[in-house]
């Protein structure tokens, strides 16, 4: 996209892929004006800023954070930190939380993002306006926002980064006849340490990371727990109280919990680790030409942007990643659009390509709700971002610590983060040692 004079840049979300956005955008002054970074609370750091509080927050606004009190990270740091920016060497390989959050402010100071950070601020529209210029059309972006005192603010900008992250609205799949349900029903999202759970008996539903690890702790306070899940029966060792159980199908008239094996339990408390909703109140999805559903958005060329509108790019959507190598190599990607260094091509051909690999991917067998799941795809997904924008790809040591970590935690998910890596170079790691972690 060729411009006479510096881009404008709106970045919506002050959390990690938004503070990686400002961060790239800054290093770049002969080319983009410094950003402007829309936060709707009075902290950055978004899910990795612990908030013990559930439910609305003091400004009206929903609890961001989904983060709980005794989570540690289910990544090493060797593959948790941004290139070229990594985390403290005493520290263990599977960090708390206020480590990573630590770990921000410190990228912050590094690369002087605070001050382009509009606090309390929340975004209200994003909408794209069409300008006729000499050299023909072009779109730029009104960003209409408001303070939480009330002032409303409108700026147009050449480029919106959407950065507003999807661990903040939760997902409740229906289950019929849950109104029958005697106990107490809640989300992952408003969980935040086991003490409560003490003593009583918890049907939790979904064995992914968070079903997981949280059906762990409650374990640990003595609750009688059923981890119920459709995948197959996991192999992995589990501590005593957890069970596991298929899919919760239905609630019976008197409040007993039938699972798909016909199988009946009750439960004082369901808990649902089911994921997140996408959620983007300030956009029109249908003026964008986007298909936005809770559990996936379409077409985005790239996982980026819309084929419609290439000057948006929506940072961050994919899940199950290395998620701040991800974000460092979609930032780069989006900016190299910006600066003509890519060529993009016709709408029509992206929205194709699109096509393409989704259906590629259901004719593979894979769900809608999971067409934006990378994982063992993410490495080959950065190696074409950065051979079309020209950037130094992540190192292969990434992918082969990222898979032997995946290979630890079905192992034992107990054990796994008492294990400690080391990066040699390159393409090599190994095992060490770490002084034991300290925590606020």
């Amino acid at each position: 996209m060729e411009r006479r004079s510096r881009a404008r840049v709106a970045v919506i979300g002050a959390g990690p892929a938004g503070l990686c956005a400002a961060r790239h955008i800054l290093s770049r002054p002969e080319t983009f004006d410094p950003p402007v970074v829309y936060e709707m609370t009075d902290h950055f750091g978004g899910t990795w800023f612990y908030v013990e509080q559930v439910g609305p927050h003091d400004n009206v606004y929903p609890i961001h954070s989904s983060m709980y009190r005794d989570l540690r990270t289910n990544l090493p740091k060797e593959v948790m930190m941004f290139p070229e920016f990594p985390f403290d060497d005493h520290l263990p390989s599977f960090m708390h939380h206020t480590s990573v959050q630590r770990y921000l402010e410190k990228y912050c100071e590094r690369y002087d993002i605070t001050p382009h950070i509009k606090f309390n601020t929340a975004v209200e529209k994003v909408k794209p306006v069409s300008m006729e210029t000499e050299t023909g059309g072009a779109v730029t972006w009104e960003v209409i926002s408001h303070r939480t005192c009330g002032d409303r603010n409108t700026q147009t900008f050449d480029s919106v980064f959407v950065c507003n992250g999807h661990y903040s609205d939760p997902h409740l799949p229906y289950i019929p006849g849950i109104e029958h349900f005697e106990g107490k029903v809640l989300h992952s999202h408003s969980y935040r340490y086991p003490e409560p759970f003490a003593n009583k008996s918890v049907v939790v539903l979904g064995a992914r990371a968070s079903g997981v690890d949280i059906s762990i702790e409650l374990a640990q306070v003595n609750a009688r727990v059923i981890l119920s899940h459709s995948t197959p029966t996991m192999s992995l060792p589990l501590p005593l109280g957890i069970q596991q159980a298929t899919s919760v199908v239905g609630v019976l008239e008197n409040g007993s919990l039938q699972f798909q094996d016909g199988s009946v339990t009750r439960a004082d408390i369901l808990l649902f680790c089911t994921g997140y909703n996408f959620n983007f109140p300030f956009l029109c999805p249908s003026e964008l030409g986007l298909d936005i559903q809770a559990l996936f958005v379409t077409p985005l060329y790239k996982y980026l942007l819309p084929p419609g509108f290439p000057s948006m790019f929506f940072i961050g959507i994919c899940k199950i990643i290395c998620p701040f190598i991800h974000f460092d190599c979609q930032v780069q990607f989006a900016l190299a659009v910006l600066d003509g260094t890519v060529k993009l091509p016709t709408q029509a051909e992206m929205e194709k390509e699109v096509q393409r690999e989704m259906q590629k991917k259901l004719d593979a067998g894979v769900q809608v709700k999971h067409l934006l799941h990378l994982d063992k795809d993410q490495w080959d997904y950065y190696l074409d971002l950065a051979r079309v924008a020209r950037f130094t790809p992540p190192q292969p040591v990434f992918r082969s610590l990222y898979e032997e970590v995946g290979r630890q935690r079905k192992k034992d998910p107990q054990k796994y983060r008492q294990i400690n890596y080391r990066l040699i170079d390159a393409t090599q790691w190994e095992l060490s040692e770490a002084s034991p972690e300290k925590t606020d």
